[in-house]
């Protein structure tokens, strides 16, 4: 439960530094501030993420920003090793209902994913690095790397938690980022 009101914390400080870069327009937004946005639970932590994610929709267009999010949403699928059909199926309605990921042709989106996940399944290990690879190319820009980590907390908080392993995945992806993993209480 730590990690999540840490996770909470980074996420409201991040809303407000976006919000102070964009002025006062950005405080009208539902939930920024609002005593009710500090309940503490996970559905809200990951509508706070998306939502800052989506504050930010205007400055995520990059290609490098697309392919490392959808190789970390199949790194957070296939994170305890398999990915079944309809947990596929799950992440892939995900991505596509994503504010920010709907930047994107849908079917550019479903390609790199899929490809990612093939990967992963074929050969775990293989699949892993390649999608570290992939990853590792939206450090040059530190917003990117960041919405990289939290579209990755997004779709591994979907169902209300983030097991150990979708965790691990996540820390490795803020190394190859050059991200703190403490900043998001990993």
């Amino acid at each position: 439960m730590a990690m999540w009101d840490r996770l909470k914390d980074q996420a409201k400080g991040l809303q407000q530094q976006a919000q102070g870069a964009r002025g006062p327009a950005g405080q009208g937004q539902p939930g920024a501030g609002s005593p009710g946005a500090s309940g503490g639970s996970k559905e809200k932590l990951v509508g706070l993420l998306k939502s800052q994610l989506g504050s930010l929709k205007t400055e995520l267009k990059s290609g490098a920003y697309r392919d490392a999010s959808m190789a970390m949403c199949a790194l957070v699928a296939a994170a305890d090793g398999s990915v079944d059909p309809a947990e596929r199926h799950h992440v892939e309605n995900l991505i596509l209902q994503n504010d920010v990921l709907q930047n994107f042709p849908p079917e550019q989106l479903r390609q790199r994913f899929n490809k990612h996940v093939d990967q992963l399944t074929f050969n775990f290990q293989q699949g892993k690095a390649d999608a570290m690879q992939e990853i590792a190319k939206a450090a040059k820009k530190p917003v990117e790397a960041k919405a990289v980590v939290q579209t990755g907390f997004v779709i591994a908080g979907a169902d209300g938690y983030i097991a150990p392993a979708e965790a691990q995945v996540l820390r490795e992806a803020c190394m190859a980022l050059g991200v703190s993993p403490q900043e998001f209480g990993l």
